[in-house]
């Protein structure tokens, strides 16, 4: 190595140094907004973890408590999830709430620099890498459903790296589907990448993701057999136990449809499970082709918002994965017509597009408000509906007029 690549070297080493105090100074006014708002309204999700670990420790049941009042939220998500929590219980809630949100952080870089890393690699672009990291940190962090990680101290955005390393690492250090069956096991919605693997016939990454979904899943009935009983035969068939379906945050096609008043629920469930069909067929199929053609990213893309689209409820923050998205639309940054579409999408996930739909229904305007109003509801819902089609059937358009 010559003395020229070695001060280049430490040059970018002070640059990556200065990247992370950029990125630190950018997200700290949400950080601090969320850890200093009333101990009862922060980080909500991470206080239902830290207690479903805690319960544990105590020998109570995990299913059968809720957090303090006002929230009174209960532990939904399967025992393994419990199990692992057990770290949170062992630090003080103080420590757990940074901890937890350096986390999300460390997960949303990993995240960013898989996604976008067909333009960070661009041998043009070399010199200006961790600039253009540290600018795609701070616009994907204020993403209204990652500025909602930070609010909840919500686990979504490991789940996406998790999901996105396992599908899109060159050379793993893991067995490939490790992770993809781990992120399953604590989450259930992940087990769409299962399906995805599946179609693309990638066989030796689906028995390993399906192994270690398994084993993770039947570990807790040797270990805490009432509590994995109370998960799979009691709590997994409540789903009011996730939160009001009907509510504006959930923007799942179930909970766009709830929100329609069909009048029968059988009609609602009917619809439902008709457009599920369309859309699930519309979206492996399109993420099945993305894979032959070699673009993963838009595959792993297209297989996370099944994830939101297809879950009977799906929260705004559980669209984290339009941050693989956005890249997907990107691509190399080469196309200026792809950079523009990708700016559209960003604002429009940035702007609280749904809370504009309710504020319109209260005005109560004869012919306009509730129509309107419930499309504008639906907004981030609808909106990873066109982004299904977009990545199925423009971006492919696209990249061959490009």
């Amino acid at each position: 190595m010559t003395s020229g690549e070695v001060r280049v070297i430490r040059r970018q080493w002070w640059a990556w140094a200065v990247v992370v105090l950029v990125v630190a100074v950018a997200v700290a006014p949400l950080v601090d907004t969320w850890l200093t708002n009333p101990d009862d309204q922060r980080l909500v999700d991470l206080d239902v973890y830290r207690t479903g670990g805690q319960m544990l420790l105590d020998g109570r049941p995990v299913y059968d408590y809720v957090t303090p009042a006002p929230q009174l939220l209960p532990f939904t998500y399967p025992p393994i999830a419990a199990m692992l929590a057990v770290v949170l219980a062992w630090m003080s809630w103080e420590t757990a709430q940074w901890v937890w949100t350096a986390g999300i952080f460390v997960a949303l870089a990993v995240t960013v620099w898989l996604s976008f890393r067909q333009v960070l690699e661009r041998e043009s672009l070399r010199r200006y890498v961790p600039w253009a990291f540290a600018l795609l940190m701070v616009l994907c962090t204020y993403l209204m459903p990652i500025r909602d990680q930070v609010r909840f101290g919500q686990v979504d955005i490991l789940l996406v790296a998790l999901c996105l390393a396992d599908c899109v690492a060159r050379r793993p250090w893991w067995p490939r589907g490790f992770l993809v069956g781990l992120a399953t096991a604590v989450k259930l919605t992940p087990g769409v990448f299962l399906i995805y693997l599946l179609v693309t016939r990638q066989w030796r990454t689906f028995f390993m993701a399906s192994f270690a979904a398994a084993v993770l899943t039947l570990l807790p009935f040797a270990v805490i057999p009432q509590d994995a009983a109370d998960f799979w035969f009691s709590a997994l068939l409540d789903p009011e136990r996730l939160g009001a379906n009907a509510a504006t945050t959930n923007q799942s096609i179930r909970g766009m449809l709830i929100r329609l008043y069909l009048p029968q629920e059988w009609l609602t469930l009917l619809v439902w499970a008709v457009i599920v069909a369309v859309v699930g067929w519309f979206g492996f199929r399109g993420a099945r082709e993305a894979y032959k053609a070699g673009d993963t990213l838009t595959a792993v893309a297209l297989v996370g918002l099944m994830a939101v689209l297809l879950s009977p409820v799906a929260w705004i923050h559980h669209l984290a994965w339009v941050v693989v998205v956005l890249a997907a639309i990107v691509g190399d940054g080469r196309d200026p017509v792809r950079l523009r579409v990708a700016a559209g999408v960003w604002l429009f996930y940035v702007v609280p597009v749904p809370w504009w739909g309710v504020s319109l229904i209260s005005l109560k305007i004869p012919g306009v408000s509730v129509v309107l109003g419930k499309i504008v509801q639906n907004g981030f819902g609808l909106g990873a509906l066109a982004l299904v089609w977009l990545l199925v059937s423009w971006l492919p358009k696209r990249r061959r007029i490009a």
